[in-house]
């Protein structure tokens, strides 16, 4: 599946706005809604039909599935019954509860919910069986829409439920985010932080609880009172613990919900508790502080009302804290924005976003491991200029999060293996259009770094670095996988980024003047008799003599793993150096052209570093540069495209095709702008590409 390089320049950070409407139709919720009023229809999505494509893509149901209304399920369905809560939150034959805990996080946060979940829908006036939900995808909310026909069996909902069967909100969200990525089966498996950025648009920070600061109950308190979203997990270590129970009645593997923080007066001292959700909506901790502990039998019924304590088997617990970090193994929070959490003042950050791709043979480099290759991944400027606030450095957050994964697993896409690299980016060592070579990364450790490489949508961390100039490198950790992918990056104060691929100008070399007629080599003048040969008296040669005479020459250079040119290159080399306009070539033009063809035959044989006799799309991205031309990673990437094979190589006639071609489009571009600056409207890429027909 081909992935084709999206622009990284900078984006402005989106503002909360009317979501994008992405139903086939090209009509909004309200437009669909009233065409079915009008029509005393029910909604009826062709999106998302009530059919097994969208339930499973590699089995079958086990049991005869119903797809129905909550109408024909209860008397009187409600949307919403008595508020949204993290009750409504019931886990049914899906392994989603990563998605569960999400959801349960969310109905914390009342202004995010909203958002997600919109209020101008349900049961009562105006239903005409369709709903619609928003989530925020790689930087822009969009607007999903659905009918209201659920899966069932025996007239129960196999998937998420809530626990009063007349209320759908939740079940009809599980439906959307489903359709969002292209089936039930889609969310089997996953991290809550990918669900909970899905539903803020907001950036996630993970935490090893063992490894968690001093001050973790205040960072946890405070994310919970700005309205951040949290999760927590305890860590497997094989497949068989996987939703494995613990003496104390927690599940391994099993995405729970941080749902709140208090202290409580016990025996004389204050004691710090968490209330923790598992989205089953039973199956609870049974040790300290569990609900039917004794040391609530010494917190008096005043101090346990205020704490919504209950005996019920809800899913829902409290825990001492130092229990919490003995058992649970890690914390995610979901920024709504991302504040510091180390301290009390709120900041305003500034955000840019950058949309990019790994292309196999082109920009998907994978990580420094592979260092011949490391250094053709997208590479992102980062100018930090002003220190924050009372401090030496400047903190800046970086996001990187792999685009589209859930939706492409039905066509056997997985989570790929990404991170990040930081390299302090001195001005000597960068090349002329700032992309930095393989040289460099010989020579330069990086500075900073993502934690780990992991395979999660997405991976952030936090930096705090000195004023200066940085270089900011995504990748896969192998080299050659492909994905889309979108980098933001969060900073205290403004920074600057640019995209060092982004270059716009080609320099080309001088033009080659022929050696002059005395000073011929024994080897021209050989040229010079089999030319006349071939040509006759006016010493002009078409394309197909053209043909003849490179095979014949080129045959001899026994360092060149020669294959015989083909009549495509002779002509485009005929369009390249013929200066009368006849289509044919003279000898004085093919002198200068045979001057240009030695120095590219010696970059083919000095790039050719395994020797094979052909030129890897790696190989040939350096030779193009030692030949002068500094192209943009769009225009390279479809250059590979067309010329190389399905191995990703080119062999002497395609390179030398490629160099030809790509000298002809630049010289002809350089041409029209001295003529005429303004009737060129596209950049010298652009224009590559639009007179290469690639």
């Amino acid at each position: 599946m081909p992935y084709l390089h999206q622009s990284l320049r900078p984006q402005p950070h989106p503002v909360p706005k009317d979501a994008r409407t992405i139903h086939s139709s090209g009509q909004t919720f309200e437009e669909l809604r009233q065409d079915c009023l009008e029509s005393s229809i029910l909604f009826e999505d062709a999106d998302f039909p009530a059919s097994n494509s969208s339930l499973f893509y590699s089995e079958r149901p086990q049991v005869p599935f119903v797809w129905k209304r909550p109408g024909e399920i209860v008397e009187n369905p409600e949307f919403i019954l008595g508020g949204a809560t993290r009750t409504d939150i019931c886990q049914g034959e899906l392994g989603d509860c990563w998605l569960l805990a999400a959801i349960a996080s969310l109905t914390l946060n009342q202004k995010a919910l909203a958002r997600v979940v919109p209020q101008d829908q349900g049961f009562g006036s105006g239903y005409a069986g369709i709903f619609h939900f928003q989530f925020w995808q790689h930087s822009e909310w969009l607007d999903v829409v659905i009918d209201d026909r659920l899966p069932t069996f025996r007239d129960r909902l196999v998937f998420l439920h809530s626990a009063d069967h007349n209320e759908f909100w939740s079940a009809l969200l599980e439906k959307a985010y489903a359709k969002l990525n292209g089936s039930y089966e889609a969310l089997k498996g996953g991290s809550t932080m990918e669900a909970m950025e899905d539903f803020t648009g907001g950036v996630a920070e993970t935490f090893q609880i063992r490894e968690a600061p001093e001050d973790f109950y205040d960072i946890l308190e405070k994310a919970l009172r700005r309205g951040s979203l949290l999760g927590c997990s305890i860590d497997i270590l094989n497949a068989s613990d996987s939703e494995a129970r613990t003496p104390f009645g927690l599940i391994k593997g099993h995405a729970y919900t941080v749902t709140g923080l208090d202290q409580v007066n016990f025996q004389g001292q204050k004691t710090k508790l968490i209330r923790v959700r598992n989205p089953w909506g039973q199956v609870e901790w049974t040790g300290r502080w569990s609900d039917s502990s004794l040391e609530w039998h010494s917190v008096n019924l005043e101090e346990q009302k205020r704490l919504a304590h209950s005996a019920l088997d809800d899913g829902e617990f409290w825990m001492e804290f130092e229990d919490f970090k003995v058992h649970f193994d890690k914390v995610e929070i979901c920024n709504l924005t991302p504040d510091a959490l180390e301290d009390n003042a709120l900041h305003r950050w500034e955000v840019t976003i950058h949309q990019g791709s790994w292309v196999r043979g082109s920009t998907a480099g994978g990580c420094r491991n592979f260092l011949d290759t490391f250094w053709t991944n997208p590479q992102i400027k980062l100018s930090l200029t002003e220190k924050d606030e009372g401090q030496d450095g400047c903190t800046f957050l970086a996001a990187l999060m792999q685009k589209d994964r859930r939706k492409l697993k039905r066509f056997g896409a997985n989570m790929l293996t990404i991170g990040y690299a930081i390299y302090q980016c001195p001005d000597k060592d960068q090349d002329k259009d700032g992309h930095l070579s393989r040289d460099f990364f010989r020579y330069h450790a990086s500075l900073a770094r993502s934690k780990t490489f992991i395979n999660l949508r997405e991976v952030s961390d936090r930096f705090q670095l000195p004023p200066g100039d940085y270089v900011l490198i995504p990748s896969t950790f192998e080299p050659h996988q492909e994905a889309d992918f979108c980098l933001r990056i969060f900073s205290e104060k403004r920074a600057v980024t640019r995209d060092l691929d982004e270059n716009t100008d080609i320099d080309l070399p001088e033009p080659s003047k022929p050696t002059p007629q005395e000073e011929e080599t024994e080897q021209e003048q050989q040229f010079r008799a089999l030319f006349k040969r071939i040509a006759g008296e006016d010493m002009e040669v078409t394309a197909e003599e053209l043909e003849y005479v490179l095979n014949a020459v080129l045959q001899k250079k026994t360092a060149l793993k020669f294959k015989k040119l083909s009549l495509l290159s002779c002509r485009n080399i005929i369009s390249l150096m013929d200066t009368s306009g006849n289509g044919k070539l003279e000898f004085e033009e093919f002198r200068v052209f045979w001057d240009k063809l030695k120095h590219w035959m010696s970059l083919f044989l000095q790039f050719d570093v395994d020797k094979s006799g052909t030129m890897s799309s790696y190989e040939l991205r350096t030779a193009l540069k030692a030949a002068g031309f500094q192209l943009s990673s769009h225009l390279l990437q479809l250059i590979i495209l067309r010329y190389a094979d399905e191995s990703l190589q080119l062999d002497f006639d395609d390179y030398l095709n490629c160099m030809v071609r790509l000298e002809n489009a630049s010289r002809v571009f350089q041409f029209l702008s001295m003529k005429n600056k303004d009737i060129i409207h596209l950049n010298i890429n652009e224009f590559i590409i639009l007179t290469m027909n690639i």
